[in-house]
């Protein structure tokens, strides 16, 4: 048995949170929309695509956002992030950078999706 990679994260969303999240991980975080197979599109949600994996944006009932455990989704470089982060901000989405001192080599920030999901952005540097 050989684990090959992560296929996809999925964090959850209140019903009906497909119109935020195409605007806030489509239009402002830039993620391609993929169309969800009709039996599992019945259930809401939304899903995108992030490099060879996947995102998903599920519905769940009874949501609580998650402050703790997140995605962390890598940008190509650090001029990419801090562009990412400016327009996040023009947005109204707070930014959280990180002290670079916790992992050497990157430069990252957390923000939240509009149900209080944690995210972090990161670029290797």
């Amino acid at each position: 048995m050989a684990i090959l990679g992560l296929d996809h994260v999925q964090v959850a969303a209140p019903p009906r949170c497909e119109d935020e999240a195409r605007r806030f991980y489509g239009e402002l975080l830039g993620l391609a929309e993929i169309e969800k197979p009709p039996l599992l599109a019945a259930r809401g949600g939304v899903w995108f695509a992030v490099g060879d994996a996947q995102l998903h944006v599920g519905v769940e009932a009874e949501f609580v956002p998650s402050r703790k455990a997140h995605p962390a989704l890598r940008l190509a470089d650090s001029a990419s992030l801090e562009a990412l982060a400016g327009r996040l901000a023009e947005a109204g989405v707070g930014v959280a950078w990180a002290d670079p001192a916790e992992l050497p080599g990157a430069s990252r920030f957390y923000a939240e999706d509009p149900w209080g999901n944690q995210l972090e952005l990161i670029a290797y540097v």
